[in-house]
């Protein structure tokens, strides 16, 4: 069977449709990867989050190390086999959350040190760890192990990370390599550095052209800069990659940035926002996102979005989710969830037909100009 292959099936523009083959499945570009980060995508069960057309989904290295631990996953049959997801799984490396979540930690050449934030015990990821935390985990997709630092640091200090990241991509790529039978079904994908500076990304696109990966992923963006910043690092970031490898941005985004960077050439995207809008209230409509805890929806009998194709808006109405929500009730969190997680499905799918249709850059207009109406 196929180990990875990535085909282009159009073009329109920059944009880009295509397929990515694994032996767990098909993953049709461009794709939107819900986030499981400990097992679970957050109050949905697998089945439901296959439904709204999710080929893939991604877990979490640094979470799921900590809890259940990475040696009792493989134990227990892997993260498939555990939480009875049997389309792939892209992994991360666990570098951001070292960074973002763990107050206490240093980073030295080997890798980072740090205190767990559930109980404070001392870990350390380096390379070849994430390399193997990720096998035991059995992932289908594993991301090469990286820093990254803040998009307003001095230039200086992301140029010193990106140098030690593509040492550390390097790394990954031989710890990857060594790691027998999970190596020949799974693929590694590295990861540009560079924060927002062009000459930057290009020296770490180069470097990883070297190494060599199934793909190559965007990261150092969503990380405060703005939407501006990132859709104009974005007009060069892709470019410098591989035109014959899937291109991931990392932890992005809101519906108008997927259109934005799908325009640009990008091919896979996570983001924890449709989950975590889901539980605070916040639905993602065609004509913008909506505050189900307003009230005033207390008394709407229409559906969240009357052009959504899901369970949710062709059975429940605006009124029910407010009242679920103001009560505290789990079930909102739950509905509002398959809600947002159908939609971003819903409109991958519709790029994925403009593009093929070679209709992209009107179809990107009208969105933009219909979900940013009421802002």
């Amino acid at each position: 069977m196929t180990r990875f292959s990535f085909s282009v099936h159009a073009t329109d523009g920059r944009a880009r449709t295509g397929a990515i083959t694994m032996q767990r499945g098909t993953i049709r570009t461009p794709a939107f990867m819900p986030v499981g980060t400990a097992g679970t995508v957050k109050a949905m069960k697998v089945e439901d989050v296959a439904a709204t057309g999710a080929d893939i989904i991604l877990g979490n290295t640094y979470h799921l190390m900590l809890r259940p631990g990475a040696e009792r996953m493989a134990r227990l049959g892997g993260l498939h086999q555990f939480m009875r997801w049997d389309k792939p799984i892209l992994t991360d490396s666990g570098g951001y959350q070292v960074m973002s979540l763990s107050e206490l930690r240093k980073i030295t050449e080997e890798g980072v040190t740090f205190a767990s934030h559930l109980d404070g015990s001392r870990h350390l990821i380096s390379p070849e760890r994430s390399m193997e935390i990720q096998r035991l985990l059995g992932s289908d997709i594993v991301m090469a192990f990286d820093e990254c630092p803040r998009a307003d640091a001095p230039r200086d200090v992301i140029a010193r990370s990106m140098e030690m990241s593509m040492r550390w991509a390097k790394r990954s790529r031989d710890g990857f390599d060594a790691g027998g039978e999970h190596a020949q079904r799974a693929a590694l994908f590295g990861i540009q550095q560079g924060g927002l500076d062009e000459q930057l990304r290009g020296e770490s696109a180069d470097k990883l052209r070297g190494i060599g990966f199934d793909g190559y992923a965007i990261g150092g963006l969503a990380v405060g800069e703005g939407q501006e910043a990132m859709l104009a690092t974005l007009d060069f970031a892709p470019g410098q990659l591989p035109e014959d490898r899937p291109r991931y941005l990392m932890g992005v985004g809101k519906p108008d940035d997927l259109v934005g960077a799908v325009e640009r050439g990008v091919d896979m995207f996570d983001c924890v926002l449709p989950t975590r809008s889901g539980r605070n209230g916040q639905g993602f409509t065609w004509d913008g996102p909506v505050n189900l805890r307003n009230a005033r929806h207390a008394e709407d009998t229409g559906p969240l979005d009357p052009d959504c194709t899901c369970p949710v808006c062709a059975k429940y109405s605006r009124a029910y989710l407010h009242h679920l929500h103001k009560s505290g009730e789990m079930l909102g969190a739950m509905l509002l969830t398959e809600h947002n997680l159908s939609f971003y499905q819903q409109l991958m799918a519709a790029m994925r037909a403009a593009i093929a249709e070679g209709r992209f850059a009107a179809f990107a207009a009208a969105f933009r100009q219909r979900y940013l109406a009421k802002r």
